[in-house]
């Protein structure tokens, strides 16, 4: 993966100031701040907006809870890797198109790694936010699949995209764990699942009715 940089500042000019951020990338980065330091059970909205920064009545103008907050970050990381995706190239698979993407979800997870990984723990005891991350999950993977070049609509695009998480959800538990500078352990456990799903396409796409359209 490659990432665009910054040029250097003119030697003898001071370094410009880092851009203080929308009140959505300060809602968000506080979220994962203060899931970190208390626990999904603790973050609240009023801690939320202390740790931003903001009032609650700003907060609450832009945000209904802190689900709204979450699906931001959701459709704001689905838009990113979609914007970053290049046209398909003759001879790439949808396997490396989709590897592609779902790891450059784990890049825009980790500078919130700590907080990602206390959500999810916090997610057993939460039922309705665990639900609306699964509902949440599934609408993302139609994405990727859609930028991969495979079809998400209909029953067929459904169950695809219900793989694909499952696909996803197997490299996070490695991400969980992973604390390489590379990432090598989420690489190796995404590629071997994606191979398995793959595995299991080629015998889905054979369905009366299901295969791919």
């Amino acid at each position: 993966m490659t990432y665009d940089t910054e040029p250097a500042a003119e030697p003898d000019m001071p370094p410009p100031a880092p851009p203080m951020g929308t009140l959505e990338e300060k809602a968000v980065a506080a979220l994962f701040q203060v899931a970190a330091r208390d626990g999904w059970g603790g973050t609240s909205l009023s801690a939320i907006a202390a740790q931003a920064g903001v009032g609650l009545d700003e907060l609450r103008a832009r945000f209904t809870c802190r689900t709204a907050i979450l699906d931001h970050f959701t459709r704001a990381t689905d838009a990113a890797v979609l914007a970053g995706t290049m046209p398909r190239s003759d001879g790439e698979s949808i396997k490396d198109r989709l590897f592609d993407m779902l790891m450059r979800r784990f890049d825009a997870f980790q500078p919130h790694r700590a907080g990602v990984i206390a959500l999810a723990k916090g997610l057993y005891g939460d039922p309705n936010e665990a639900l609306a991350r699964l509902k949440g999950g599934i609408s993302s993977m139609a994405w990727m699949l859609e930028g991969a070049g495979v079809p998400s609509h209909g029953l067929a695009g459904l169950l695809r995209s219900e793989a694909l998480l499952v696909v996803a959800l197997s490299a996070f538990r490695a991400w969980e764990n992973d604390d390489s500078a590379d990432l090598s352990a989420t690489m190796a456990a995404l590629d071997k699942a994606l191979g398995r799903a793959e595995q299991a396409a080629e015998w889905f796409e054979k369905l009366p009715g299901l295969g791919r359209s």
